[in-house]
């Protein structure tokens, strides 16, 4: 009897590090990934002694000893979130990080806040599958005064792409402002809910990635996640799954996956932003807590166009709300039981 020691090649470049497993097969489906110097196709496995390059760039194996990096960092507008150093505005070279780590998920260019970085790509789609019910929090301003139908209608769901969005929790938090609290990761979904409500976003901001919390780090900056946000990260993430099952909160309505793109859309209306250079000229205010390193302040100065090469409001409580508005629980944990 043999055992099979192949693993699948998107899982073996994101398991080095060098980007996550969905960039991973952007970069296979464009021909850029080659293993024992021959072009990779979809689905490929790797074999102990196999060559993996991307782009002629030797891919190695992290060593189970190397320790896995967790970096909250606070993307201002204008910032690609991206880990391809031919946007000249990648999130990998504006943040200038030592060693090897990709972004966990997206946000737009034009949307500002928390992103997290990692170099473990087996946490990537724990965080981000809907079905895992792991909550997001923006704060949203509009081009005009919010009403409680507003506030109804966006927390009752609402039709785009296709499909209806998950109820979530939804407060008014000033004239034209809002907070809501997700669980899906839909494309352009915040912007996309507003359109479809005849509301324009002005500003869109995230401030939590389930127990992580933006709170006052200053924009541009960065910071590693203390031992406990890890530890409670990793516990919130213990009963999740990658998998595509739970890609969806209702599998018996799942539809089907959408077609790769290469590329995201522009946000429409939104206009361009400036570029990150422009954007935070002179590097952003000197942190002055001790856990927000120092180090992008002074990169900065290059703005986004940054090196060539791959480097490296208020906090919400976390509760979630199953309907309609009302005031959310106070524990960050996922409630038992919950189901689409």
């Amino acid at each position: 009897m043999t055992t099979d020691t192949t693993t699948r090649l998107n899982k073996f470049i994101s398991d080095s590090g060098f980007c996550s497993r969905r960039e991973a097969d952007q970069y296979i489906e464009e021909g850029r990934v080659t293993i024992n110097e021959k072009q990779a196709r979809m689905g490929a496995t790797v074999k102990a002694g196999d060559k993996v390059a991307v782009d002629g760039e030797p891919i190695k194996h992290r060593k189970p000893t190397d320790r896995p990096v967790y970096i909250a960092f606070n993307k201002p507008a204008g910032v690609t979130t991206t880990t391809d150093t031919k946007d000249k505005n990648n999130i990998i070279d504006f943040i200038g990080f030592p060693k090897r780590i990709f972004p966990i998920g997206r946000l737009d260019n034009p949307t500002e806040g928390l992103i997290l970085l990692t170099n473990n790509g087996d946490i990537i789609n724990k965080i981000l599958r809907a079905g895992n019910l792991h909550e997001k929090e923006y704060i949203v301003t509009v081009d005009k005064p919010v009403t409680p139908e507003f506030i109804s209608r966006m927390s009752g769901g609402v039709r785009i792409l296709d499909t209806v969005t998950q109820k979530c929790f939804v407060q008014q938090q000033g004239k034209n402002t809002f907070r809501i609290i997700l669980t899906q990761g839909l494309n352009r979904q915040i912007r996309r809910m507003c359109e479809a409500l005849e509301y324009k976003v002005v500003k869109l901001k995230r401030t939590r990635v389930m127990n992580i919390k933006l709170g006052n780090q200053p924009v541009g900056n960065w910071r590693h996640l203390t031992q406990e946000e890890t530890d409670t990260l990793h516990q919130l993430l213990s009963e999740s799954v990658n998998t595509e099952d739970a890609s969806y909160l209702d599998t018996a309505e799942a539809p089907a996956p959408p077609k790769r793109r290469s590329a995201r859309p522009k946000t429409a209306g939104a206009g361009k932003p400036k570029p990150a250079s422009a954007r935070l000229k002179g590097g952003p205010v000197k942190p002055k807590e001790e856990l927000l390193n120092p180090k992008s302040a002074s990169l900065r100065k290059k703005g986004a166009g940054g090196r060539g090469t791959r480097g490296a409001s208020k906090a919400a409580p976390a509760g979630r709300s199953k309907s309609a508005p009302g005031k959310p629980r106070e524990n960050t944990g996922r409630p038992k039981g919950r189901r689409g």
